[in-house]
Order: C-alpha cells, then structure tokens, then sequence
C-alpha cells in the first residue's frame, strides 16, 4: 500500500509557468504571498498530506463511519487528524482576514486543496463543504450571523453543511417540502434531508446546517425557497453553546465509497422543531445557495484531479515494482517490471497525460477567479469572471467523469490484483465514482454549459476561450519539430471541431431544444477535452522555454512535459472529431423511441 506524495514540482510549474503566480501576488490584498511563503505553504501542506491524512485513507475505507445513540462517528484517527488541520491554520487559509482567515490567493487554496483530496477524499469532504458555508454567510449573512458563526467556522472549530436534498425532490429543487415557520425572531424548521455529507460527527463541537425550506406563505416551485442557517446546538449572544437544537441525523447512507464520510439523514423539527434564522432575504434561497454550490461544483472537479493523482501514482508504483513477462523485442532476455510493457506504458500515459492536463485548467480557472474579484481594471475582471463562468461546469464535469476512466485504469494496470480489495486501486474507483454525480450530475453540468453559458449569449463567451487557445497555436508554429507540429495539428482540429458544433447548438436550438440537449454531455466532454488540449499545449511551450534557457537542472521534467502533450495530442485531442459528430448528429438516435419502446425487448 503506498502512500499519497504530493506532486510539488508539477504543482509549482502549473503555478509559476502557466497561472503566473507573480501576477497574482500583485493584485490589491495578495501582496503578503510571497514565493517564500507560496514555498513554505506548498512544502507543509505536502508533508501534512502525506504523513497524517494518506495513512488513514485506507482505514478509513475499511472502518467507515458508523451512527448510535450519541450521534455519528468517524472512523480512528480523524477527529485527531481534524485537531491537527485546524491547530496547523489550514482551514482559514483562503479566508476573510477580518474573520481569522489568512486572506490567501484562491489559485494557491486549489493547490493544497488538491493535496487534501488526493490523500484522503473522505476527510476532506468536511473542510470543502464548511468553505462552501462560510462563503455563503460572508456574502449574504447578517452582521450579527457573520459575528456569530464565522470566527469559528473560519477557524474550523465548527463546520457548516448544504441541506438541499429531500427524498422525493432529488435534484428537483422547486419540490423540497421543509418547512419554516416564524415564531418571533426565529423560524422552526420542519422536514428532513438526506445526501448531507458530514451532517453529523465527531471532530468539531458544533455543526452549522445551512437549511432550504419554504415559508407558509412562499410561491410554489423554486421561487418560494428560503435559507435558513441552523446550527447543531444554539449559540449565545456571548459565542458560548447553548442547548441541543432540534436537528438529529437519523441514519447514514450506505456508499459505494467514500465511506470514512458520514452522509447523513437529517431530521429537522422531530420535537419542538429546530429553531433557524433567515439568510438574506425571503424566497431567494435557491440564489444564495448556488453561492455555496458554485464554489463546491469547482472543488469537486479539483476532486476528480486529486483521486486522479492518487490512481496514477499507486498504479505507477505498482507497475514500477511488478515483474512480469519479458521485454517486447528482446529474446532471451530477463523478466521485466510491467513497466517495460507498451500498452502499461500507454496506460499510465493516459493517466498522466489527462491528470496534469485537468490540474492545469483547474489552477487556470482558479488563478481567474482572483483575477475576478481583486484585478484593478473592471474590463478585466468581468474578461475573468466570464472566464470562470464558462469553465467551471467543465472543470465539474470532465474532470470527474474523466476520473473515473482514470481509476479504472490504475485497477487495469494492476490486473487481478486490482480487482482485490487489500491492494487499494479498487478504493480509488470506488470514491471517485460518486464525483460525477453530486454537486450536480454530469448532465445538469452540461445543461447549464449549454443552456446558462453558451446559449444565453450566443456563444461569446466561448469564442473570447477559443481566441486565447488560438493564440497557443500561433506559439506552436514557431516551436518548430515533430513533436509540437504534432501538438499544433491536434490542437488545431480539435479546436476547430468544437467551434463547430457549438455553431451547430446556437443555430439549432431555436427550432430543436430537444436535439440540442441530447448532445450536451457530449459537449461538454469535448469542451473539456480540448481545454485540456490548450493548457498541455502551453505546458509544452514553458517547457521548452526552460529547456532553452538552460537555466534547470531538470531536464528529464521538462522533456516529460513535451512527450505528454504530445500523447494528449495523439490519443485524446483525436477523440475530438467523434464527439463533434455525436453532438450535431447524435439525437436522432437518442431519442427514436417511445417510451414503452424501451421495455419492448422484455415483454
């Protein structure tokens, strides 16, 4: 069983070489993150990772969380490991410093992010999804709620949850039926939610509920929901805990994965009922939970990087150490770690190759987030937060269900051994399983890429992206050599191909909606593709920047960061043409059959 080691080095190129962390560092309130200190936090982090939280992944995996009369628990070692993350000032690193945050750049939050997720998926779901609720409240809270709950969530002494789903709604928000009745200067909460991840533990003394309900007086449909902030135990006018709210988790889901996480069954209002207090305004609840959503639709695609990390390098390991058959070519000659095997080698490539591109876009997109808040020049901050608008259901979507090819294919490497559950690939599908589901499926990814970003303005937005990886390939031309002709020639058609079919979806939708939305994960498979395509292509490019600048004592990196994208070149930008088709020629066979038609077969 290995253990998670940072990728520092790729972590600080992507930083330094393609997001330009210097840049970052200049805009109005980053001006304290220094390369010493960008350094110093990256090298702790990795320590933090590798030492305390990867042992407890595949133990966690094996205990699970488990729920009795005291509520829920998680497995040994977490409520420890969560005492340390907290002392140590990683859950206020990207925070308000007005409320003990340590006012951080978003792009270097990303990085370490990415760390706590590859070692251990499951513990991390707690600090993502307080992060979510603290910038949820730091927008759209009251003064009084800010002073109340955000010290001590920014701190990490309590965490906060999303209460969104109920059993009969599921994603169909406008169908939730928890109640909120006032009474006084409060609300009594009434109804129950399921899917909450860390809705109950054992690591923190008090858990935030961040709650939709409907008032008795509220619209139907999603127009009449409201958010409600309902804390564990009620807290004081002085900060101290008070009684025991009417807030329980009745039960724990039983997961595929990701078992070390409580999922929890909360019941609300049960007795007297939970007592809450409205956020922002009445009946804008949807609204200001896309806050939270927003920001966790981007974490979970940062998921799909880091489970994707932690497949490769176990399945590296493992192909490194695994002798087995002779080299191909060679007679007479030893057995050979299935390293030496091409079509190992192919694989692993496949998993690097799509790993870093997706670590590179994700840290892009973050760096534009930044940019969007903080850049001086309002032009430009709007430039970015189109940007980021447009990217994150790509960054959701492709990279999660890109992680799951991933993690198969580190089972793949390991042959029958990965099929067993005491060699840990297995864990790794397991939990990355679960990545393309919530937060919002893959399809309601591409239903807002298609009908949020891409149609609402005519597909400006996408075109302003597809002029910023044009410009890439201009840059490739003057690279010169097989390998970036090869990169350019990828890149180009593929470019050109989903140009193409959103052309197709722009002058189609008016007459075909239908048709249009048969073809939207395709779609966004991909944009995501190509993204992938345009932040390789200008990895390769900083790599031989630095290759001629001689100014490394690292070439092998460097050349490894060419002979990828030219991989992803040959092997992923080519599935662009087929993607392109299924989106403008795919619906006519999604959707041939009636309804009764797909039962035919089994009457």
């Amino acid at each position: 069983m290995t253990e998670y080691t940072a990728p520092l080095r790729d972590m600080r190129f992507v930083l330094n070489d393609l997001v330009g962390m210097d840049r970052i560092a200049a805009l109005p309130g980053f001006e304290h993150a220094e390369p010493d200190l960008i350094d110093a936090i990256l090298e702790e982090a990795g320590k933090f990772a590798g030492s305390v939280l990867s042992p407890l992944n595949h133990s966690g995996d094996k205990e699970g969380a488990r729920l009795d009369a005291d509520g829920a628990h998680t497995a040994a070692g977490f409520a420890a490991a969560y005492k340390q993350f907290v002392e140590g000032g990683w859950n206020a690193l990207g925070c308000d410093p007005e409320y003990g945050g340590q006012g951080l750049p978003a792009v270097l939050g990303t990085a370490v992010k990415e760390m706590w997720n590859a070692a251990n998926m499951a513990f991390s779901l707690c600090p993502l999804l307080t992060t979510g609720a603290i910038e949820a409240l730091h927008l759209v809270g009251s003064d009084a709620q800010k002073a109340m709950y955000l010290p001590k969530m920014v701190e990490g002494t309590w965490t906060g949850t999303m209460n969104l789903t109920e059993p009969q709604a599921g994603s169909d928000l406008g169908a939730i039926r928890t109640r909120a009745v006032p009474d006084g200067e409060h609300y009594r909460i009434y109804g129950q939610k399921i899917f909450i991840t860390y809705g109950d533990h054992d690591m923190t003394e008090n858990i935030v509920h961040l709650v939709l309900a409907r008032l008795p007086d509220a619209p139907e449909g999603v127009r009449g929901i409201s958010l409600f902030v309902v804390p564990k135990f009620l807290v004081g006018a002085d900060g101290s805990l008070g009684a025991r709210n009417d807030a329980y988790c009745v039960g724990l889901e039983h997961k595929l994965g990701i078992h070390a996480s409580p999922t929890a069954v909360m019941a609300y209002g049960d007795k007297e009922g939970a007592i809450g207090t409205l956020v922002g305004e009445t009946n804008r609840g949807l609204e200001y939970m896309f806050i939270m959503m927003n920001r966790a639709r981007f974490d979970v695609g940062l998921q799909g990087v880091a489970i994707s990390e932690r497949a490769f390098q176990h399945a590296l390991d493992y192909a490194r150490n695994r002798v087995q058959g002779n080299d191909a070519g060679v007679r007479g000659g030893g057995r050979v770690p299935i390293l030496r095997h091409p079509d190992v080698r192919r694989m692993l490539m496949s998993m690097k190759s799509r790993t870093e591109a997706m670590r590179a876009l994700a840290y892009v997109v973050a760096a534009s987030l930044d940019l969007a808040q903080r850049h001086p020049d309002a032009a430009e901050r709007e430039r970015n937060r189109s940007m980021v608008d447009l990217l994150i259901p790509i960054v959701k979507g492709w990279s999660t269900e890109t992680s799951i090819d991933i993690a198969s294919t580190g089972v793949q490497i390991h042959g029958g051994m990965g099929f067993i559950e005491e060699t840990g690939a297995a864990q790794y599908l397991r939990d990355a399983r679960i990545l393309a589901i919530y937060e919002g499926t893959t399809g309601i990814q591409a239903n807002d890429l298609v009908g949020r970003k891409i149609l609402r303005d005519g597909g400006a937005a996408a075109r302003a992206a597809f002029a910023e990886m044009r410009a890439v390939l201009a840059r490739l031309d003057a690279a010169g050599g097989d390998d970036f002709a090869a990169i350019r020639a990828g890149l180009a058609d593929a470019i050109a191909r989903l140009e193409q079919a959103i052309a197709w979806i722009v002058e189609t939708n008016p007459t075909d909606p239908r048709g249009v939305l048969a073809g939207a994960v395709p779609l966004l498979n991909l944009f995501g593709i190509v993204a992938g395509g345009w932040q390789s292509a200008r990895a390769a490019l900083a790599a031989a920047d630095r290759l001629a600048a001689g100014d490394n004592d690292e070439p092998g990196f460097y050349r490894a960061k060419i002979g990828t994208a030219r991989f992803y070149a040959d092997h992923v930008l080519s599935q662009a043409a087929g993607l392109a088709h299924t989106v403008m020629h795919g619906s006519a066979g999604v959707l041939a059959l009636e309804d009764d038609d797909f039962a035919a077969a089994s009457g």
